[in-house]
């Protein structure tokens, strides 16, 4: 029997607006991850764990949790010593959280234990490029495939922003590709992770997505799968397992986010507030991981882009999800529709698992930042896509930096 500590959060948040933006909310507490489009990996969720749950620690260093949040969870009809018993594994869709203001994320201490991580797998969900065949707007010629390059070892050395997040799905483990973002507002102390929205809500046909957690520099030595078999856990996560204790994505993922063809896609992304699983409550995950990308919500326009980098955590064939890969390219368009704005596209053989993965470019100020993520790709890899950066990507973003200012 695994010995488990976890911390609990629950709050209720009403939907975050950002000036005269739209509404762009869409914020839970993060205890899921989504699986969608190009990216996710799905293994095996069986897990028999316990845990004490918490807000706050009693005298005798047990946690205790506010009778506030017991009374918020029975509201969502959920029984908390059940739920740290397994009752998470439970996906029924009439119990399944999907608003944007509930959600509860204990952390359970060891859950991620390198097994888990490493057995990660590809979900038979993927883009059909039938899906996308009547794209409308501008569509630039599908760019050819770019093989994708493997970062050298160490990760953290040439990539210390990249990681893998984690979570669990009905369709069971699932993994995709986080990157490190600075926060504004706790310069050079940021907890912020920049993933995909299809990474943390499984968008119209279901909820918010359990378990989340971010790997930094995951098997930073570039071991393996073989190698890995009997890697420490400390190994396999050099700079610790960080929990999201906060996520918000769009409301247009929401509530148009689907698991195949570009619904939603325009609008698929997703900032991520973590928290250590120790508890250590020591450095932040900027300073951990000693590197932070900016994100430019006014990247130049596409033909004045002359290359853009996606990096990740491909785990679909040819490809086994433990190693880090990336691709670079000039980007194209990719328009799924008239009405959302036109996306960025590249040539690159990932697969599956690099989903919410970084795009790198130069922005706006000639310096190298965050323009995109991974969200979809056709099922027979060539090429990825991922959203323009514009107003309703800032407001998400905004939100969750204002929400933990000075902390």
């Amino acid at each position: 029997m695994r010995s488990i500590r976890p911390s609990f959060t629950a709050r209720r948040e009403g939907r975050a607006r950002r000036g005269t933006s739209p509404a762009l909310a869409a914020v839970a507490l993060a205890s899921t991850l989504a699986l969608t489009v190009t990216a996710c990996d799905s293994g095996d969720s069986a897990v028999d764990a316990k845990a004490s749950a918490s807000a706050t620690a009693g005298t005798d260093g047990e946690f205790k949790i506010p009778d506030d949040i017991k009374d918020q969870l029975k509201e969502h009809g959920i029984d908390l010593d059940n739920w740290r018993n397994g009752a998470w594994k439970n996906w029924d869709k009439d119990d399944w959280l999907r608003e944007a203001e509930d959600y509860i994320n204990p952390i359970i201490e060891d859950l991620w234990d390198p097994d888990r991580m490493r057995e990660a797998e590809e979900p038979d969900k993927a883009v059909d490029e039938g899906d996308i065949s009547g794209d409308q707007g501008v569509t630039d010629p599908t760019p050819e495939p770019v093989e994708a390059e493997a970062v050298p070892a160490s990760y953290h050395d040439n990539a210390p922003e990249a990681g893998k997040v984690l979570f669990d799905s009905p369709e069971g483990t699932m993994v995709c590709s986080g990157t490190v973002v600075k926060d504004p507002a706790n310069p050079g102390k940021s907890n912020l992770v920049w993933t995909a929205g299809h990474c943390v809500h499984a968008g119209k046909s279901g909820g918010w997505y359990r378990n989340i957690a971010f790997v930094p520099s995951y098997n930073d030595a570039g071991m393996s799968a073989a190698e890995l078999q009997n890697a420490t856990k400390e190994e396999v996560a050099p700079y610790g397992v960080w929990w999201g204790d906060w996520v918000q994505t769009s409301d247009q993922w929401i509530e148009q986010g689907s698991a195949t063809g570009g619904q939603g896609a325009a609008y698929d992304f997703a900032v991520l507030h973590v928290t250590p699983e120790d508890g250590s409550g020591g450095k932040s995950l900027e300073e951990m991981v000693g590197a932070a990308l900016p994100v430019d919500f006014a990247a130049p326009a596409v033909p004045e882009m002359e290359s853009m980098t996606a990096t990740g955590y491909p785990a679909a064939p040819p490809y086994d999800g433990q190693k880090l890969y990336r691709c670079e390219d000039k980007p194209g368009r990719l328009s799924i529709n008239a009405s959302d704005p036109t996306m960025y596209r590249i040539g690159c053989t990932m697969t599956g698992g690099s989903s919410g993965g970084g795009w790198v470019s130069t922005g706006s100020d000639g310096k190298p930042a965050l323009v995109s993520n991974t969200s979809i790709g056709p099922v027979t890899s060539g090429w990825l896509a991922g959203p323009r950066l514009g107003e309703e990507a800032e407001g998400v973003f905004q939100a969750v930096s204002g929400k933990f200012a000075g902390q």
